[in-house]
C-alpha cells in the first residue's frame, strides 16, 4: 500500500485499587496506600488509552505494547490487555520501587520506555482513580523530552511523522499537529473500549510473568512435597516452553532498566502525606435553600459556621 507507514505505541497501564469498595484499611500509617487490603482494577481510563492505541494500529499497521509498574499481581491488566489485542506485554516489578510517588514513578516508566526503543506514540489514561493528580504522564514527557498533548479526545490524521489531534479543553476543543514521538493522554470519551476477544482469551489466559510461574511452580512443588529446583530444571525447562509459545510476559527489575535507585520508591519520592483525615457525616435529614440571594447568604453563612468553609 503506497504511503503505508506502521506505527510503535507504548501503552502506559495501572492496575489500582478498586475505589469503590474502600474500607478503613485503605491507608497505611504512614500515609501510604494499603494496597493488599483493597481490591484491583484496570484503571479505567487506562483502557482508553489502550483503545486510542489499538486504533491507530488497526488504521495504520504496527505494534502495541503494554507497560505497567506494580506487583506481580499487576500482571493481571497486561493480560487484560493482551486479550483486547496488544501485541506485547511488560512488567516492571521490583519491591524498590514500593510507595513510589509520581516523580519517581515516571522516572521508572521513561527508564523503561527507553529500554523498549523506537516508539513513535506513547499512550496514557488522563490520570489514575488512586491519585487523581494527572502527573504522570506529563513528567514522562518531560523526562523523555518529548511533546506531550493532554486530553485526547481523537486522531484526526497522521502522516509525514506529523500527527494533528483534537483535544478537549473544557468548554471546547482544539486541533493541535505535533512531531512524532509524541506522549498523549487520553480521555474516558475519546471512544468506547473494544471487549476482550474470546481467541485471544483462549491463547493468553496461561500468559504469566517470571515471578508467577515461579511462585506456582514453587506451589506445585510444595503439594508434591519435592524439593523445588529453582533456578534451572525442570523449572527453567518450563519457563523456556512458556518464551517460545508467546506465554511468557516480560518481567523488568530496576537494574534491567538501568534505573538510579535513589530516583526509585521512598527514597525518590519527595511527596510526604502531612495528614490523613476521616470525615463522618452525622447530620440527618436536608435543608431547603430559597433560591434567593437571601437564600444563598444564609446557605453561606451556615457553611462557615459549620466550618465547611473556610
Amino acid at each position: 500500500m503506497v504511503g503505508f507507514v506502521p506505527y510503535r505505541s507504548i501503552v502506559c497501564v495501572k492496575q489500582v485499587p478498586d475505589t469503590a469498595n474502600v474500607t478503613a484499611e485503605a491507608m497505611k500509617e504512614d500515609g501510604t496506600v494499603n494496597r493488599a487490603a483493597l481490591p484491583t482494577v484496570f484503571n479505567p481510563e487506562d483502557l482508553h488509552a489502550l483503545e486510542a492505541a489499538l486504533e491507530l494500529r488497526d488504521a495504520h499497521g504496527g505494534m502495541v505494547t503494554a507497560l505497567s509498574m506494580g506487583p506481580p499481581k499487576a500482571a493481571d491488566v497486561l493480560r487484560e490487555c493482551l486479550y483486547r489485542g496488544a501485541d506485547r506485554g511488560i512488567l516492571i516489578t521490583d519491591r524498590r520501587a514500593a510507595a513510589s510517588d509520581t516523580l519517581a514513578t515516571s522516572y521508572i516508566l521513561s527508564q523503561a520506555i527507553r529500554k523498549i526503543g523506537d516508539y513513535d506514540f506513547v499512550f496514557c489514561g488522563r490520570q489514575a482513580i488512586d491519585g487523581d493528580t494527572a502527573q504522570v504522564g506529563p513528567q514522562c514527557a518531560e523526562k523523555l523530552g518529548i511533546t506531550q498533548v493532554t486530553y485526547l479526545e481523537r486522531i484526526v490524521d497522521v502522516s509525514d511523522g506529523v500527527v494533528r489531534i483534537r483535544r478537549n479543553i473544557g468548554l471546547g476543543w482544539e486541533l493541535v499537529e505535533a512531531s512524532l514521538p509524541v506522549l498523549v493522554t487520553v480521555l474516558e470519551t475519546a471512544n468506547r473500549p473494544r471487549p476482550r476477544a474470546a481467541k485471544r482469551m483462549i491463547r493468553f489466559k496461561r500468559a504469566r510473568v517470571r515471578s508467577e510461574l515461579a511462585g506456582e511452580f514453587r506451589k506445585q512443588m510444595a503439594e508434591a512435597k519435592a524439593e523445588p529446583e529453582m533456578p534451572g530444571a525442570p523449572f527453567g525447562q518450563i519457563a523456556e516452553w512458556f518464551d517460545e509459545s508467546g506465554l511468557l510476559i516480560d518481567q523488568w527489575s530496576l537494574e534491567e532498566i538501568g534505573a538510579d535507585l535513589a530516583r526509585c520508591g521512598l527514597p525518590g519520592s519527595p511527596t510526604k502525606v502531612h495528614r490523613i483525615q476521616a470525615i463522618v457525616l452525622t447530620k440527618e435529614g436536608y435543608t431547603q435553600v430559597a433560591a434567593s440571594n437571601e437564600g444563598i447568604r444564609r446557605l453561606v453563612h451556615e457553611l462557615v459556621v459549620d466550618r465547611t468553609l473556610g
